[in-house]
């Protein structure tokens, strides 16, 4: 059974950063076509705000996984441009693609980095007290965690480095890290967060009042 962990703790200020993983190639394709990172979320494109939610919530370096729209969303990401933008050209295969090129961004680009804390780009319920809660859980010991709601697993989710091969292996298709959580799941900590966030994500129309909050 998985830990839970409920239980905030600062960060140690010795300690390796951990880095921030956007995942925003998507295309929105049940959105006709509109791609996810650039939906406008209280006057701002999604992927700046993701990027600033990231970095307020302690991680450092941010790399942030470009597929659909990438020039516009390049573009959109000069307004934080302490984010890495990484090109996936096969996002059109899945979250898994995404994954796998964040993941050898980060290990050729970052050595220091002891672990990598992934959001996706269209949780705009998902801000930075989450992020350091999950994060704090790192700091506190533990290689895998899981944000939870209502103690289902879900976003944001951190991978210390010594399980980055055995995610990007197990990363197909849509299925991003889920398989990888799956056969590990008696390591996974999970981070209560629906006293602060909610993993509602933007898939179709019908999700689009989420971005008037």
């Amino acid at each position: 059974m998985a830990r839970v962990m409920t239980e905030a703790t600062d960060a140690d200020a010795g300690q390796a950063p951990v880095a921030g993983l956007l995942l925003a190639a998507g295309g929105g394709r049940r959105l006709g076509g509109r791609p996810k990172a650039l939906l406008r979320y209280r006057g701002r494109p999604l992927v700046e705000r993701a990027v600033r939610v990231l970095g307020d919530g302690g991680c450092g370096p941010v790399h942030v996984v470009l597929g659909a729209g990438a020039a516009q969303v390049r573009a959109a990401l000069a307004a934080v441009p302490e984010a890495v933008p990484v090109d996936n050209p096969g996002w059109s295969g899945g979250m898994g693609s995404s994954l796998r090129a964040g993941l050898a961004s980060l290990a050729a680009m970052e050595p220091e980095v002891s672990a990598v804390l992934v959001m996706l780009v269209d949780q705009p319920r998902i801000g930075a007290a989450a992020v350091a809660r999950v994060l704090a859980a790192h700091r506190a010991g533990a290689g895998l965690v899981s944000a939870a709601y209502g103690g289902e697993r879900g976003h944001p989710v951190l991978f210390a480095r010594e399980h980055w091969e055995g995610v990007a292996q197990a990363a197909e298709g849509d299925r991003g890290a889920r398989g990888y959580l799956r056969r590990h799941a008696d390591a996974v900590a999970l981070v209560e967060c629906s006293d602060i966030a909610a993993p509602d994500d933007i898939d179709t129309p019908e999700d689009l009042p989420l971005l008037d909050g």
